[in-house]
């Protein structure tokens, strides 16, 4: 499967899954740097295919990355986006990591913070806007954290 014929099969088959719920809805796709963007509108079983802790969001780009991979598209990875979850969180989490920087720049003491991949992406953009402040994520699985100090002060765990 080349990189169209990915998007579109990403796409119908999350359609497809999402019917077996009921919902009968439009998927729209794009594709950014060899991620399939997949972006679900706003429906009533919002909830239902978001999940608590955007765990059923998370099984459902596993299922449709999967299938890719199975079917050996050329492009595997998938970010779904329902009713604009993932960006009004992206924003929400953008905002607190202003704060936690200007806390760092004013107390001159690391910030340590246990965000999940996503959430540490987003605190790293945050971050490399501001040139006295660095972050480093340290551990392993679960206990991954994210550290963000001032460039000159020594990064401590």
């Amino acid at each position: 499967m080349d990189k169209e014929q990915s998007i579109q099969f990403a796409q119908k088959y999350l359609e497809d899954l999402l019917s077996f719920f009921g919902a009968n809805i439009t998927v729209s796709s794009t594709c950014d740097e060899d991620v399939i963007e997949l972006s679900v509108p706003s429906n009533e079983l919002n909830s239902l295919f978001i999940g608590r802790n955007a765990e059923t969001l998370r099984s459902l780009q596993y299922i449709v990355s999967t299938v890719l991979r199975n079917k050996e598209g050329e492009l595997t990875r998938v970010n779904i986006d329902i009713a604009d979850y993932k960006k009004q969180r992206a924003d929400r989490i953008a905002k607190q990591a202003a704060e936690w920087i200007e806390e760092v720049r004013k107390t001159g003491s690391p910030r340590v913070v246990n965000l999940n991949p996503a959430d540490r992406r987003i605190v790293h953009q945050v971050a490399s806007e501001y040139g006295d402040i660095q972050t480093v994520s340290e551990g392993e699985g679960y206990d991954r954290h994210l550290i963000i100090s001032q460039v000159d002060s020594p990064v401590q765990s």
